[in-house]
């Protein structure tokens, strides 16, 4: 019984900026549980070899490339998703980016591209998405969050901003939709192993401070992700709410 808690069988997950690194690694792991995953970005040939990837371990995967900043390409592209393949019963709300600088320097249009990327794409997705989790009465809304949706660090003030925000996005989701069957959960990273932070992990004193911060004595791996995700998009969390699921090796934990 316990592990039919888990099953995704049936189900379909739609996740944006699943085309590499975390997105990806949430689209396996819960692909891996049962569901079918359609993968978001905007590079229809990476999309496309994605899916194929999680297509070769079995996994069932589409792809629906659309920008999630235009409001209007998101409504029109859950449309589509929902007309072409069915109902979306889980969203992961993944797309991100952080582009670095001291604020006090922060040109207008690297601030709202953060933004926009990180936080406008998280509420145009789940405002599409809600209104027919609605009307069935139940549905998954999964927003990445951040050890950055609590703590900040130098030059890294748009990121921090928009990982704070889509944290009360989170809470602020669960109070208006937890009413209609919805839950609307956060899963907050801490340092993982991406192709985006290789960069910091080839920095041996930024890798040495990590580890010495984090009680873990490491970075995360990407599939140690899945786990939160298939908990948070599964009846295993019917009754969990705008909460936020750090995996972090404990480095929130700790001062």
């Amino acid at each position: 019984m316990a592990r039919n808690l888990f099953d995704l069988s049936g189900r379909r997950a739609l996740l944006t900026g699943s085309s590499q690194g975390i997105g990806l690694a949430l689209a396996r792991g819960l692909g891996e549980a049962g569901a079918e995953v359609v993968l978001n970005g905007r590079d229809a040939a990476k999309l496309e070899r994605a899916a194929a990837g999680l297509r070769e371990a079995g996994i069932a995967a589409r792809t629906a490339g659309f920008d999630v900043t235009d409001s209007q390409a998101v409504e029109a592209g859950v449309a589509r998703i929902e007309a072409e393949f069915g109902p979306i019963d889980i969203l992961c709300n993944n797309a991100g980016v952080n582009l670095r600088g001291a604020l006090e320097a922060m040109p207008d249009a690297t601030w709202h591209e953060v933004i926009a990327t990180n936080l406008h794409s998280a509420f145009y997705c789940a405002r599409a998405v809600a209104k027919g989790m609605i009307a069935r009465g139940r549905g998954k809304i999964i927003n990445t969050c951040s050890v950055m949706s609590m703590l900040g660090r130098p030059t890294t003030g748009p990121y921090t901003a928009s990982k704070g925000a889509i944290s009360m996005l989170t809470k602020a989701m669960c109070a208006d939709w937890a009413q209609h069957g919805l839950q609307c959960n956060g899963i907050a990273p801490g340092y993982f192993s991406t192709e985006l932070t290789a960069p910091l992990r080839a920095d041996a004193a930024f890798n040495d401070w990590l580890c010495k911060r984090t009680p873990a004595g490491r970075w995360g791996e990407l599939p140690e992700l899945a786990g939160a995700a298939v908990f948070l998009a599964s009846d295993a969390s019917s009754y969990v709410n705008g909460h936020l699921l750090y995996v972090d090796g404990g480095l929130t934990s700790v001062v």
